[in-house]
Formats: structure tokens, sequence, C-alpha cells
């Protein structure tokens, strides 16, 4: 029976791939109708460790199944053995989400992403600074299991969505490319979008073209570019330092 519905659900629902993406999804209101583990109570004792807030939600939710039928649910087996199933957030939720102004911390965009474990981490990095949400352009799906995992689940704790450039959140567009002026000289305000290339081509000459302020990371000469994620932590963190909402949470 867990096997009939797990598959009835799958193509329609979001996979939660091991335990710390499902604590993450049910600390920040996600619906989950399944979620399995090969060892309930391992899985329950790690959340009292890790996650009592949430540990009898997990009780609750938890169904115990052989190792055999775990491995037939997932493609690539966690090393927690858990796995769930959880509603995607509305998309009409999220671009309101997006949308609306005042914004109180940025939105991250990622135009034209190549990988996806780069879009998870930033997913996992914007969630921690309370980044309003992350918009990527381009044709990789930000709901795209192998992101969700990168992203430990924190998609549901800031609004994800795939946009095209011309349907942007509003706000002042500040773009990184190495040809921009240091970003040490910048604010960068609440309402701000950060937009960021991909690795390998940068940023889109229609992103390019629409953004308000070219800005730049300082880098040492010789040295081509940083990882995605480490980019948008830096951008993230130098937000904060300037007098970003989360800036408290950090210290400043």
């Amino acid at each position: 029976m867990t096997v009939t519905s797990w598959n009835r659900l799958a193509g329609t629902s979001v996979l939660l791939d091991g335990f710390h993406a499902l604590k993450h999804a049910v600390r920040f209101g996600a619906e989950v109708p399944m979620a399995v583990a090969v060892d309930r109570q391992a899985a329950l004792a790690l959340a009292e460790e890790l996650a009592p807030d949430v540990r009898d939600a997990l009780d609750a939710l938890l169904t115990e199944v052989p190792e055999s039928t775990y491995t037939s649910l997932v493609a690539r087996p966690h090393p927690t053995a858990v796995a769930a199933l959880a509603v995607r957030p509305s998309r009409a939720a999220n671009l309101e989400k997006l949308a609306h102004t005042p914004r109180s911390a940025p939105v991250v965009v990622l135009d034209n992403p190549r990988n996806l474990g780069n879009a998870g981490a930033v997913i996992r990095l914007a969630a921690g600074f309370g980044a309003t949400g992350v918009v990527t352009t381009g044709t990789l799906d930000p709901w795209h299991p192998t992101v969700v995992r990168g992203g430990a689940g924190l998609h549901f704790a800031t609004a994800v969505e795939r946009l095209a450039v011309d349907e942007l959140p509003p706000g002042p567009l500040f773009a990184l490319d190495p040809e921009g002026d240091d970003i040490r000289g910048s604010k960068l305000p609440d309402d701000a979008v950060l937009a960021f290339g991909s690795e390998r081509s940068g940023l889109s000459a229609e992103l390019r073209a629409r953004s308000d302020h070219l800005v730049s990371l300082p880098m040492h000469p010789q040295v081509s570019s940083y990882n995605l994620a480490t980019s948008v932590a830096m951008t993230l963190y130098h937000w904060s330092l300037s007098g970003g909402t989360c800036g408290a949470a950090f210290g400043a």
C-alpha cells in the first residue's frame, strides 16, 4: 500500500530526500502527505537531538518500511534512509510574495544557471539570510529533486520560482559582473533584486541590459571566478552588514 500510494503522489509532489530536507519542510509549514524511514526510531532520535521542535510532527508522519521498499522509492538513497513527499507551494502565492513591496529582504536571481547542486546551495543560503525568494531564468527547474536535495528542503522557507527576465520582481536590479563597481562601495537596499550569471557564461545580454547597477566582488588578479553559491553568500553578507534587516542576526 505504501508503494502504491507513493507512486500515485510522486508525479505531482516534491521529493524530500533525507532527514534534513523533511525536517526543514515540516518546520516551514510544508504539507507532507507521506514520509517513510527504514528505522523510524533512529529518525525520531535524530529529531530529538537536532530538531526537537518538529519531533512530534515527525512522529505522526513517519512510516517504517523495509530497506528494499525505501530504495525502490528513491533514485539515490540518503544516508539517513528517510524520504518524504511534499506538496509544492502555490505558484500564485510565491509570485505574490516576490512581487509584494516594500520588501524587507532582497530577491536573488540566478540567470540561466546550469548546475543543479549549485542552485540548491543558493536556495539554502538565501533561506539562511532570510531572502524574500530565489528566482531562476532559463531551463533549469529550481524544484528538481537534485536542487531540493542541495537546498536541504529549505525551498519551503523562501519563495522559489522560475521566471523570464521580463517577469522579474520589481526593485532596483544589482547584477554581479566583473566590470561592475566594487560592491564594497555600494549599499544594497532591502528591496534589491540581486542577479548572478552562470560561472561559465556570466550574465545574459538581456539581464545585463535591464540592470540598474553592475557591481563586482573583490577578487585577486588572475582568479577567474568564484563558485556561484560563494558569490551569493558574499553578496548577501554585504547586504546584511550594510543595513539589511537580518544584520542583527549576524551581530551587525
